[in-house]
């Protein structure tokens, strides 16, 4: 029996790279999918079973010849984490249109191509898991976060819309809210007064996620939120 397919969109040292290790671990062959090959490069060679594509998110011919790529060389996707976003924080003051944009373009529309390309074996299958990544701030959108804020509150609202759509057809869609910041070392560095308690594990998020696609049909859940003790919310 052939392996199952797992497609990463957004492949970087912290939640991507978790993901790709725990689904490895797990059977899957896993596509990291990336803007630049340097994001995915240790991964694709520490892990046996991934490989990696370069892959701009935003772009409908990019996203149509990778996933083209991926379904010829390692078969039909029957889990699609969409992690990839923007990282611009900044007001409304500060904000110019074209970061406005850009942020919709990779959080929210890229997200949308990425799915319509998955959906058709999904269908075909009766079974399947989408799992976006998302954030507090698709619930509340803080003073500095306009671009992001926005996105992010686009990108909920997809995938509630998916879900609800198809759902029946046996395909789980699920939002996680990540509240917190990722245990990487240059996060530490910049907040090294803070306790153990304040950051994420990358590893742990991704627990979650894989307990996402493993759940039974009765009891699927959609919106799943993560966060440190140390967080306030």
């Amino acid at each position: 029996m052939s392996k199952p397919v797992c497609v990463i969109v957004g492949v970087g040292p912290g939640n991507g790279a978790a993901f790709a290790r725990k689904f490895t671990a797990n059977g899957y062959r896993v596509a990291l999918l990336a803007r630049n090959e340097r994001s995915f490069q240790d991964l694709q060679q520490t892990l046996e079973d991934a490989q990696g594509y370069v892959c701009n998110a935003a772009d409908a011919q990019s996203v149509t010849e990778t996933f083209n790529r991926i379904a010829e060389q390692l078969g039909p996707v029957e889990v699609l984490i969409y992690n990839a976003s923007t990282r611009d924080f900044a007001s409304i003051d500060e904000t110019t249109p074209e970061e406005f944009e850009e942020a919709w373009r990779v959080t929210t529309f890229g997200c949308l191509l990425a799915i319509q390309q998955v959906l058709p074996a999904m269908r075909s299958a009766k079974h399947g898991s989408i799992v976006m990544i998302g954030a507090t701030a698709s619930w509340k959108g803080s003073a500095g976060f306009v671009s992001f804020s926005a996105a992010k509150a686009a990108q909920r609202s997809l995938a509630q819309s998916v879900a609800r759509h198809v759902g029946p057809e046996g395909i789980h869609v699920s939002y996680v809210i990540v509240d917190g910041l990722i245990d990487l070392p240059p996060v530490r560095e910049a907040l090294s007064d803070q306790p153990e308690e304040f950051f994420m594990r990358a590893e742990d998020i991704a627990e979650s996620v894989f307990f996402l696609t493993t759940q039974p049909r009765s009891a699927w859940t959609f919106e799943l939120d993560v966060r440190p003790f140390g967080e306030v919310w």
